[in-house]
């Protein structure tokens, strides 16, 4: 069970980008005109399941990176499986990927108002933003417009793991586009959310095969997560988790980056970054920027909800988030 908190009170920031798209039909407002309050409607819904659930911020940014480094930024996360059909939610990444019943309240709201309008894919990356907001983050603009994919298939779903070093994470973001700075920075959302502990077990007693705990872990920590996580290893649904911010676990800040400078990653990945040549430097100066961080973190989830983005004849507007409208062509 979680221990629920909430997050410290932070001032806000607000960030205005110029987009250097060359899509016309992907923009700030783009639903102005059509559905003029589009964002206001996800806004309310956000904002009443944040007010139950601190970690929905979490939960979201995980759905949004999940989503867009597959496939584009798409929407193809949210397809329901069938009996006869598998998607990426039966991907065992996205096992237990959540926030579905967010973005489906925010469809079906948007859908009694302004019917066959709003992409669930622009839902996606509008509930994040008011998420991060809600959770002291930085307030943006999100330019949207995009269409929701006609594909969701599970073997599509490649996704870096936690146990990568730094140049083998950076291969995945490469190749959406993005520099070892903004991976470092993307990571950053790592602030908030937790992970099981299946996910980094190998640290606390048999590091790389080596029968001994990650010796770059703060003693501290590892005696905290042996404790949480007990002796042996538990199935998915039942394995502990842990706050992957030991320090402000709700709250979208830079102390993520003190705590890995601290030694107190939880998942291998995030100490990486502190201890690797490479990021080192970027680790410690968002540590001490605050407005810096939220800056950059602001321009990275923009930026990452414009990857492989679907207009025109390969994308749609579906009546349901959970399902492809039936024109749609499935592998």
């Amino acid at each position: 069970m979680l221990l629920i908190c909430y997050p410290k009170i932070f001032s806000s920031y607000f960030f205005s980008f110029n987009f250097p798209f060359s899509l016309a039909d992907f923009r700030v407002g783009f639903y102005n005109a059509t559905c003029p309050n589009a964002e206001s409607i996800v806004q309310s819904v956000v904002a009443e399941h944040f007010a139950a659930d601190p970690s929905v911020p979490a939960a979201l940014l995980r759905m949004y990176f999940h989503d867009c480094f597959v496939r584009g930024c798409d929407a193809s996360i949210l397809i329901s499986p069938t009996k006869k059909k598998t998607t990426e939610r039966s991907a065992g990444p996205n096992q237990t990927v959540r926030g579905f019943d967010i973005i489906d309240e925010a469809e079906s709201s948007l859908e009694t108002q302004c019917p066959g309008n709003v992409s669930c894919a622009d839902i996606i990356a509008l509930a994040v933003r008011d998420a991060v907001a809600l959770a002291g983050g930085p307030k943006y603009d999100v330019p949207t417009g995009r269409l929701d994919g006609l594909i969701s298939n599970p073997n599509d779903v490649n996704l870096p793991g936690p146990q990568l070093t730094v140049s083998q994470a950076l291969a995945f973001f490469t190749n959406k586009g993005f520099t070892l700075d903004d991976m470092v920075v993307l990571l950053g959302g790592h602030t908030v959310g937790v992970a099981h502990c299946t996910f980094f077990r190998d640290r606390l007693g048999n590091f790389q095969g080596t029968g001994q705990p990650d010796p770059t872990m703060d003693p501290a920590l590892l005696a905290k997560l042996k404790e949480t996580c007990g002796p042996r290893a538990k199935p998915l649904k039942s394995d502990p988790t842990a706050f992957l911010d030991q320090n402000a676990s709700f709250a979208i800040d830079n102390s993520y980056y003190s705590q890995i400078m601290q030694k107190r990653g939880v998942m291998q990945i995030d100490q990486e970054l502190a201890d690797d040549n490479s990021t080192a430097a970027t680790v410690q100066g968002l540590a001490a920027d605050a407005a810096g961080f939220a800056r950059r973190f602001a321009d990275a989830l923009v930026r990452l909800g414009s990857v492989e983005i679907k207009q025109g004849s390969d994308g749609e507007i579906r009546r349901s988030c959970q399902a492809f409208n039936t024109r749609s062509t499935k592998p």
